[in-house]
């Protein structure tokens, strides 16, 4: 994999879970159950998508349904205070590792740059920077000039 690589996020480590190593994952993909698939190994990252070097793919073990997430196995993480580690990392995956977004979706870390339109046409400006905030994402959008559309 080269250094260049896109990667997208396709899930976030919540918390630790019992005292067994397991993780609180909220998965972030459409298609949960085959991304935290035992034998999967998945990169580690943050929240902008910068793949952690320093960290081993995490090598998914189990994962079952909870709440709106999964609670996750990963090797190498055998008890509660390893676990706690983990809290607010990401998991990633190269973008040529998924399917392509169908032609009315887009991966969030696409939205900068993009244009802000109103449903009339009037362009409004430009994406420049998408915040996860506890209530969801907000972007921040950079006010097109008189004159620009």
């Amino acid at each position: 994999m080269s250094d260049d690589a896109v990667h997208v996020i396709v899930g976030r480590v919540r918390k630790a879970h019992g005292i067994q190593g397991e993780l609180v994952v909220q998965p972030i993909t459409d298609a949960p159950d085959a991304i935290f698939a035992s034998g999967r190994r998945l990169l580690v990252g943050d929240a902008s998508g910068r793949v952690d070097a320093k960290i081993p793919p995490a090598e998914i073990r189990a994962a079952r349904p909870f709440k709106e997430g999964f609670i996750v196995t990963v090797a190498g993480i055998p008890d509660r205070t390893a676990a706690e580690r983990w809290r607010e990392r990401y998991f990633l995956l190269p973008e040529s590792e998924l399917p392509a977004p169908a032609e009315d979706e887009i991966y969030i870390h696409d939205l900068p740059g993009m244009r802000v339109e109103l449903e009339d046409g009037e362009l409004v400006g430009t994406v420049a920077t998408v915040y996860e905030l506890p209530q969801g994402l907000v972007m921040d959008v950079e006010r097109a000039r008189d004159g620009e559309g």
